[in-house]
């Protein structure tokens, strides 16, 4: 199989993450719950993951790296700790439902989108301008689009807000492991991530890093201050009841250093050479539309005229190239985009696809253009 749906989860993993996975399932325990060698050896190896984040997304103290079930999990966690009931939040025109249901899942409140055309930087930065006022509780944006790869200008973004007294909040789901993220530079109260897309962990993980005060979303045990009814005041153990997923944080971290040790920005570079490469085929095919702009990530989306995208995605499956096809749960990016009507065939690739595989999905979009306008 052609595997281009890494935007979603990287599929091929380095050989260690589901060794490591699978070592920590049967030698160590959970953290802070004994202090037998299981027990030790789990609390040993959270830190090392807590560390590694650190060290990769520029964040002052390990303990500000709070494990989480997913990108979702810690946006649910950073959008309730600052947008309260009858409050004001802004949002790019490009965020993922992981954001826009949240917010409209809490009382009264009330969503400025800070649209701007695609692939305008300017323009959504303009948009921000006008749109953060002293009021608003919080600003959150993500850093690159996961249906467009648009890569937003988060930086500027981040320096009106420090200006503006408004706290930010950063989805980095789809630029954690190929773009800079950095909690400190921003100035951010958060940034969430997923632990399976760039990272190449497992399933089920994803990070939260804290640069503000964090209130909890889960209640219950987390081995310290036993004795207490309220949630502990300090991180990560506030932010992080229950037994923890210590097989997911044993394979998070080994995906976190072949990330370091590859080097975030060659993956990105790989990725952007392959989309580029797709990008350059599909633009000479006739009755394909493709997205494609300066600032942007390791992706390439496309419409294919007379064929809806999600029949256009059972095509390529067929033919064993695994895609994307429909709104990607972006449906704000695609009103956004005006591509609401049709969605997308997404193609996003990560650090094992290959040119020749580029070449063989786009000689078959090539057939299904010409099967299409028959």
């Amino acid at each position: 199989m052609i595997y281009f749906d890494s935007a979603a989860t990287t599929l091929e993993k380095p050989r260690e993450v589901p060794r490591a996975s699978a070592w920590a399932m049967t030698h160590l325990a959970s953290p802070g719950r004994g202090g037998h060698a299981p027990g030790m050896g789990a609390a040993d190896l959270m830190y090392q993951m807590r560390e590694q984040a650190a060290r990769l997304f520029h964040v002052g103290d390990p303990e500000q790296v709070v494990l989480t079930y997913n990108a979702t999990h810690a946006l649910n966690v950073a959008i309730r700790s600052l947008v309260r009931p009858g409050g004001t939040a802004v949002i790019s025109g490009y965020e993922h439902n992981a954001v826009t249901r949240p917010l409209y899942a809490i009382p009264g409140v009330k969503v400025r989108v800070a649209a701007g055309p695609l692939f305008d930087s300017d323009g959504v930065f303009a948009a921000f301008e006008q749109a953060v006022t002293p009021e608003v509780d919080a600003v959150v944006c993500n850093h690159v689009s996961n249906v467009f790869g648009f890569i937003q200008p988060v930086d500027r973004i981040a320096q009106l807000c420090r200006e503006r007294g408004v706290p930010l909040i950063v989805d980095a789901s789809q630029s954690a492991g190929t773009l800079n993220v950095d909690l400190e530079g921003w100035g951010a109260a958060f940034v969430a991530m997923p632990g399976h897309k760039g990272l190449y962990g497992p399933q089920g993980t994803g990070l939260l890093l804290c640069g503000g005060e964090a209130q909890p979303l889960l209640y219950g045990g987390t081995g310290s201050l036993s004795m207490k009814q309220d949630m502990p005041d300090f991180l990560p153990d506030r932010l992080e009841a229950g037994t923890h997923n210590v097989c997911g944080a044993a394979g998070l971290l080994a995906g976190m250093k072949f990330v370091s040790r590859t080097g975030a920005a060659r993956i990105h570079r790989h990725e952007r050479e392959l989309a580029g490469r797709m990008m350059d085929r599909l633009e000479r095919v006739p009755g394909v539309t493709v997205f494609r702009g300066d600032s942007q990530s390791g992706l390439c989306s496309i419409v294919l005229d007379g064929m809806d995208c999600e029949k256009a995605g059972e095509e390529l499956a067929k033919r064993d190239i695994a895609v994307r096809a429909g709104l990607h749960c972006a449906p704000l990016a695609h009103r956004t985009a005006g591509t609401q009507d049709t969605g997308t065939i997404r193609f996003s690739f990560s650090a094992f696809n290959r040119p020749d595989q580029v070449d063989r999905a786009a000689a078959v979009i090539r057939e299904l253009a010409g099967t299409a306008k028959k």
